[in-house]
């Protein structure tokens, strides 16, 4: 019995000295999580490892977390909703909706701001950079697309707008065309809702834009040279200008609908958006989505933004 107990106690200990002996990399990893380790750390990880991906979070505000939600899946462009009472940009769908916290300020370029100054940090190593990271760590030159849906009117609401903007603008945050050149930057404004064309048309320097009419960008009625330095991007409803359900075989005239107003973009260097496309049945859905994107769209419209993300 003796003998049997003192061979069990040498097993033991000789397994707990190849354990000590060797750790493996999963307990190597938790040791240096557990400890916070300073290797692990570095100023730009705020968005580690996540991808940018060309979907549009349609009514982002309805997020839980509304901006955040979209980045941590990796989401490039949302939609703000907004609404200018008593000298305020109020964000919201309808007048329902509108509370005194939620603003244009305090829900997206506050955050952007605050984001922006962890990518761009200032020490020792970025004296002298001339270059300005966006909000994506894995692809620091990709701009975030944010859009202005203005629901008020739009030439009252668009000098608010603005100078709502400033404080990105001063950090060089915004993509700009100013002297016949478009610089990119970390964030892509462009107006769209009630968004005065006129008078984005006017602006010079330019860092908001104008979200184009995708099914007349031919018509010269509209009396305006389209074009990225003005319209980065082109939508239109997918109702009205495709119309397919997603459960019945698409026809050749909605396929064609599709390729014909994406290659009316890309002619112009503008990237295409189709908004409102059905939410459900889910495979519907998809095979919206599929067929889109097959056709050509840039963007992907999209309320369910987890499902987009893996799609």
């Amino acid at each position: 019995m003796k003998a049997d107990l003192g061979s069990v106690l040498l097993v033991l200990h000789a397994l707990a000295a190849v354990t000590v002996a060797k750790p493996g990399v999963d307990q190597q990893i938790a040791q240096l999580e557990a400890t916070n380790s300073k290797l692990l750390r570095y100023p730009t990880q705020f968005t580690q490892g996540i991808m940018p991906k060309m979907i549009h979070s349609h009514n982002d505000y309805w997020r839980d977390v509304p901006l955040l939600t979209a980045l941590s899946l990796g989401v490039a462009s949302v939609e703000a909703d907004v609404s200018l009472i008593n000298g305020t940009l109020f964000v919201g769908h309808e007048a329902a909706a509108l509370t005194p916290d939620r603003t244009l300020d305090s829900l997206y370029i506050q955050p952007l701001l605050q984001i922006l100054k962890k990518q761009n940090p200032r020490d020792a190593f970025t004296v002298g950079s001339t270059t300005l990271n966006g909000v994506f760590d894995t692809a620091s030159s990709t701009p975030l697309q944010l859009l202005i849906d203005i629901k008020t009117d739009g030439v009252e609401a668009l000098p608010f707008i603005l100078k709502a903007f400033q404080p990105l603008r001063e950090g060089g945050y915004l993509t700009t065309f100013a002297n016949d050149t478009l610089t990119y930057s970390a964030v892509t404004v462009i107006g769209t809702g009630n968004s005065p064309l006129e008078q984005v048309k006017a602006l010079s320097p330019r860092d908001y834009f104008f979200d184009a009419p995708l099914t007349q960008l031919t018509n010269a009625t509209l009396n305006t040279t389209w074009g990225p330095t003005l319209s980065p991007i082109a939508s239109t409803d997918y109702e009205t200008a495709v119309g397919w359900d997603g459960i019945a075989p698409i026809t050749d005239d909605q396929k064609a609908n599709i390729t014909k107003f994406v290659l009316d973009a890309h002619a112009l260097g503008i990237r295409a958006r189709f908004w409102d496309t059905p939410a459900w049945p889910v495979y519907a859905r998809e095979n919206i989505w599929r067929a889109l994107l097959e056709g050509g769209a840039d963007w992907l419209n999209a309320d369910d933004l987890e499902a987009a993300s893996s799609f």
